[in-house]
């Protein structure tokens, strides 16, 4: 059944209402809701079903500038389920806006279940995982009108905005909800753009990573300037290093094999990007990548996604025992997309051996249902409803120990998870350790003398300066020692430990681990992931840097944990703050793959 869009309002202090149009006579609809304020693009209303797709008219008739939107249809439609449309905006052909650094010739601005609109943020999580970018937010928060009238609009660069709840509404309720602010004589042509020569509007530098989340063929040096990745991949990772020769050709028959794969297992959006990215920089070290992506355009969430790959695609073409690999599976699909990981050690270049291996632990993984974009997601949602009520980091413990029964295969379905850890629920019966991760310089202390509710800090940083001095490491056996000491005895407290030492690797984490593992923890690492380039300058001006030999060799060791070797993984970046989170059983896309 097609459906057009319904009429949207203007708002009473938009100047771009003509006689035409309906005028809001008031906003008291809005009042108390919260909203969100999107830019309002210069485009075609288009509306995307499974099966096709029409313009505003249900009867559009065929016009070069839907040629595009029409390929994208094709790409994506068997990804919108029946009884749901897609409406966005069509921006192939300049209207009376130039656009030229467009992330995609087709934004989303919402999704329709039937009747019923979805809410802003299932909206946008929806079109991610299609591959379809949406406008940009220009505000959100609680309706006031004193601030939208404030918000200042370029009307040489944009056409207005657009405001609706954040929360799902009906067709019936569309005017009440919807409303626009168009800037005055939008219209600023003679002839109607259907009757002009078409002028495509400009895609911007981020457009091949929206390209490739929507199943286009991957353009890999767009995509690699995209990320700012100027440089062959591997060249630049070492000092000195130089490109494989030969490696150019093969990457990119690795890519195309990787592309192939991830269509054949239905992979869309951001799991669909990681995988053709992490297939483009595999030779990368993992613990670079990460920071360096995590710079960029991508944002934390995918990047590390896409390091975890690259890190974990060798660990399929390993010899591991029948008996313990659902175990080892589970602990796997907490850190990354199984069906993309199999499908990169796949096609990577390796041995036939290696290639066996891949082969019958993908066979394990389709029998024990690890394959599907998010085996884990129904176990997680019905434990998260369960517990809601629950202290938070009391449900993240519950959350930690159901994974670890499901991976042993004690348990199968959320009612069995919610029964097997009734034992974990209450939150003063467990001590809490967070466990700083990360190369000297990289914000570590800084970020961890920021969190509130720390009842004790140990630092072996302080230990030594309690010595003489800090940066002496002659004594350091006696320094861990004395750390580990202070840490079981904080623990055995109860409250909340940091433990901040650089914990560069698995085996030095373990230690602390082991004492955590002792005194029944709650265990978080909170990984910190800054570029080289940031962490020699910061170095450069720190009251007590380290010897820039130090710091390379910390650099050249760094290994960062992978999710689901602790209850939780915070990771941070150069900015100080949480970026993404693995391991939460907290609001709904922290540490999901998306």
């Amino acid at each position: 059944m097609r459906t057009h869009y319904p009429r949207t309002v203007h708002l009473p202090w938009s100047p771009g209402a003509t006689a035409d149009d309906v005028r809001a006579r008031g906003t008291s609809d809005l009042a108390g809701r919260e909203v969100v304020v999107t830019e309002k693009l210069d485009g075609e209303n288009t509306t995307l079903y499974a099966d096709g797709l029409h313009a505003r008219s249900l009867d559009s008739a065929h016009h070069p500038s839907r040629a595009w939107v029409k390929g994208l249809q094709g790409r994506i439609g068997a990804g919108i389920p029946p009884g749901r449309r897609v409406c966005g905006e069509n921006l192939y052909a300049r209207h009376s806006l130039a656009y030229e650094e467009l992330d995609s010739w087709f934004y989303g601005f919402s999704v329709w279940d039937g009747d019923h609109c979805l809410d802003w943020d299932r909206t946008v999580d929806f079109l991610r995982r299609l591959g379809v970018p949406t406008p940009r937010v220009l505000w959100r928060g609680t309706y006031d009108e004193r601030s939208l009238r404030r918000l200042r609009v370029d009307t040489t660069r944009q056409e207005g905005y657009v405001v609706r709840t954040t929360a799902g509404f009906t067709r019936a309720d569309f005017g009440r909800y919807v409303a626009k602010w168009v800037r005055g004589s939008h219209v600023q042509t003679d002839t109607h753009w259907m009757y002009a020569p078409v002028v495509p509007n400009g895609l911007g530098p981020a457009a091949p990573l929206w390209a490739a989340r929507s199943g286009a063929g991957p353009d890999v040096p767009g995509l690699l300037g995209a990320l700012g990745w100027d440089a062959a991949p591997g060249a630049e990772a070492v000092p000195g290093a130089e490109a494989v020769p030969g490696a150019e050709e093969a990457d990119a028959e690795a890519v195309a094999e990787v592309t192939a794969r991830l269509d054949g297992a239905g992979r869309t959006g951001e799991a669909r990007l990681a995988g053709i990215l992490a297939a483009a920089l595999h030779r990368e070290p993992r613990a670079a990548l990460a920071a360096r992506l995590a710079a960029g355009p991508l944002g934390m969430p995918t990047a590390r996604r896409v390091a975890d790959l690259v890190g974990l695609y060798p660990a399929l073409r390993e010899p591991f025992p029948d008996a313990e690999r659902r175990a080892g599976l589970v602990r796997m699909a907490a850190a990354a997309d199984l069906g993309v990981l199999h499908a990169l050690a796949a096609a990577l270049p390796g041995g036939a051996a290696g290639r066996e291996r891949v082969e019958w632990s993908a066979l394990h993984a389709e029998e024990a249902g690890l394959l599907g974009p998010d085996p884990l997601g129904a176990l997680r949602d019905g434990l998260r409803e369960a517990l809601a009520p629950l202290d938070p980091e009391a449900a993240d413990r519950c959350w930690a120990k159901a994974r670890e029964a499901f991976g042993r295969g004690g348990i199968s379905t959320a009612e069995e998870a919610v029964a097997a850890t009734w034992r974990w629920r209450d939150p003063g019966a467990f001590p809490r350790l967070v466990q700083l991760c990360g190369p000297s310089g990289s914000g570590k202390s800084t970020f961890a003398r920021g969190l509130a509710g720390v009842d004790a800090y140990v630092a072996l940083d302080d230990l030594r300066a309690a010595r003489g001095a800090r940066a002496d490491q002659r004594a350091n056996a006696e320094v861990l020692r004395e750390g580990l000491d202070r840490l079981d005895r904080a623990l055995a407290a109860g409250g909340t430990v940091v433990w901040d030492a650089t914990s560069l690797t698995e085996q030095q984490r373990g230690l602390a681990g082991a004492v955590a593992r002792r005194r029944d923890a709650l265990v978080t690492r909170a990984v910190v992931l800054v570029e080289e380039a940031e962490l020699v300058r910061r170095n450069a001006v720190r009251p007590h840097p380290v010897p820039a030999p130090v710091l390379t060799a910390q650099l050249r060791r760094f290994t960062p944990p992978y999710p689901g070797q602790a209850h939780r993984t915070w990771y941070i970046g150069a900015g100080g703050t949480i970026e993404d989170t693995a391991g939460g059983l907290g609001p709904r896309g922290e540490g999901e793959h998306v």
